[in-house]
């Protein structure tokens, strides 16, 4: 891969082998993101629609690139994800001052960078399973159908949870497409996962043990039965999103989910995780090849302060200034950094853990326990939100196989407070501050709802580390918690609260010229300005840092 980085006045730009088919998709697919779908797909098995004929393995070819472009390659990852949702959640850091450190870190929202997030979803993810369903796959094959749907409610719940209002019901059925509200996408989503469920149940109840869809499958090698789970599991994260706009669909959903008897990822072996088809770990990529990469002050400030036994194991040491070196010192979000290698000492994620090719984690099952402890803290369910609690701390330790000591226990350890020994100098604010947060580890039977939710979500942030950036922005946005440093520099101009922190991101500006009428009418949807200070619509944060959840 070559890097390119434009001039400072553009955004950065990438030229990879795979790449330039999505160049050529870029023209078309960010403005309406709605033509003839079969005539764009770009999967990197280079087949083509008269190729694709309806039998399973023709059809199932296209899969590999579907599941990649979850995440997306590494310049693509870079500007899906890391320069945006993995910064606001607090996991990371730039140390490259991108366009004289006026971009997405300090809120100044490059519309080069966001456009990618669009046009990867609906190039590499809509496009192909449209085209998949148009060959009959619905009913010739419904096993694959139900994997396409899991793999679409997935990427696509990123997208709208990026934007709010997308374009959904209706793609590729007109060369302008109009948006669904978020309302309705959810709502889609959730229909969507009841029949990738339904199917999954048929096939395997008819069909024990059987893998046709092995070879095309980078998450679980075709295993029907981690697929259900995987289903189920994306319900239950789905609904919680929607606690606080419209908690009876979130109460339904989460006990479909959390009932269903295909049961849910519990273990480290149900994990959803993407690796082959020499796919590099873009994380590890972009670190390593292009030095772009710090972890962020607020989760070095978290586990230095917990004294964390995952911390050496997730996190490399900073190895300068001489000040920090053998530290564990992250960058805070919107530091104005100098020019290389000014903060290329600083930690990054720890690469001897993350390797070439190691597994990008779609959900664990960590994750999923900490779900199950905030049904059960609502009163969902029978199960103890404490043992479910502690059950997603044994379990993420286990994933990294740290030794979790007395750990859950630890009723005295709160986050540490920050200090950048390079801050402030002339011209550059003060990067240091004191911690945000009180909370400890061990439960509290004693505590409010409110306070063990902030318990709760704290640890499942800290065990979606590292790829689970946007679901840990998603639901920062939604609880407040962890509570996050906030940027050192606010460059919005006025257009985003520093306190309240960043709720979205704009639309492409090509929407504007080739989608105007369609994106207007997503933008009175959306009930604000089309700015990264609108909340979305299950985003009921009302001008308070840390909204009421209860």
């Amino acid at each position: 891969m070559k890097k390119i980085t434009f001039n400072s006045n553009r955004s950065i730009g990438f030229v990879t082998s795979g790449k330039l088919a999505l160049f050529a998709l870029l023209l078309v697919l960010l403005g309406g993101c709605t033509k003839d779908f079969e005539s764009l797909n770009t999967d990197q098995t280079g087949i083509t629609n008269n190729q694709l004929l309806p039998d399973f393995n023709n059809i199932g070819l296209y899969y590999p690139g579907i599941e990649q472009h979850i995440f997306g390659e590494n310049g693509d990852y870079q500007l899906t994800q890391n320069l945006n949702a993995d910064c606001y959640s607090g996991y990371y850091m730039s140390p490259d001052p991108f366009r004289g450190n006026i971009n997405n870190q300090s809120y100044a929202l490059v519309d080069g960078w966001n456009s990618d997030v669009y046009s990867m979803a609906y190039g590499q993810v809509m496009g192909p399973i449209n085209t998949i369903a148009s060959k009959g796959t619905r009913t010739q094959y419904p096993d694959f159908w139900a994997v396409a749907l899991i793999l679409q409610v997935q990427a696509m719940s990123r997208v709208t949870d990026y934007y709010g209002p997308i374009p959904y019901s209706k793609v590729g059925q007109g060369s302008t497409t109009p948006y669904d509200s978020q309302q309705d996408v959810y709502n889609l989503f959730f229909l969507q996962l009841d029949t990738a469920v339904a199917n999954l149940q048929t096939y395997i109840a008819a069909n024990p043990g059987v893998t046709p869809f092995q070879k095309f499958d980078m998450i679980y090698s075709g295993n029907y039965v981690e697929w259900l789970k995987y289903a189920n599991s994306l319900r239950l994260r789905l609904a919680m999103h929607l606690v606080n706009i419209d908690p009876a669909t979130a109460e339904t959903q989460a006990l479909k989910a959390i009932n269903n008897p295909g049961g849910l990822i519990a273990l480290n072996s149900d994990n959803a995780t993407l690796s082959g088809y020499g796919y590099y770990n873009p994380i590890w990529w972009i670190g390593t090849s292009w030095t772009d990469l710090a972890v962020g002050a607020s989760y070095t400030s978290y586990l230095n302060g917990y004294n964390d036994p995952r911390l050496p194991i997730l996190v490399g040491q900073a190895t300068s200034p001489a000040s920090i070196a053998g530290q564990y010192v992250g960058i805070r979000a919107g530091t104005p950094v100098g020019g290389k290698p000014m903060y290329n000492g600083y930690s990054t994620p720890n690469f001897n853990t993350m390797q070439e090719f190691s597994n990008m984690i779609l959900m664990n099952a960590a994750e999923v326990w900490f779900l199950r402890s905030e049904a059960a803290l609502r009163g969902w369910t029978s199960e103890s939100a404490q043992t479910d609690y502690e059950t997603g701390i044994t379990t993420s330790m286990q994933q990294w196989g740290a030794n979790a000591g007395n750990y859950i226990n630890d009723n005295t350890s709160t986050q540490a407070n920050y200090v950048d020994p390079q801050t402030p100098t002339a011209g550059v604010p003060n990067a240091s501050i004191n911690a945000m947060s009180t909370i400890t580890i061990a439960w509290n039977a004693a505590a409010t709802n409110e306070q063990n939710l902030e318990r709760i979500i704290t640890q499942k942030w800290i065990a979606m580390f590292p790829c689970g950036g946007v679901e840990a922005w998603t639901e920062y946005r939604r609880t407040g918690y962890p509570r996050l440093f906030p940027v050192v520099v606010n460059n919005s101009g006025g257009t985003i609260s520093t306190a309240l922190q960043i709720r979205r991101i704009q639309y492409p500006s090509t929407e504007y010229t080739n989608n105007a009428t369609n994106v207007a009418a997503a933008v009175t949807t959306l009930g604000g300005p089309d700015t990264g200070g609108t909340p979305v619509w299950w985003d009921t944060n009302k001008g308070q840092a840390v909204p009421s959840n209860f």
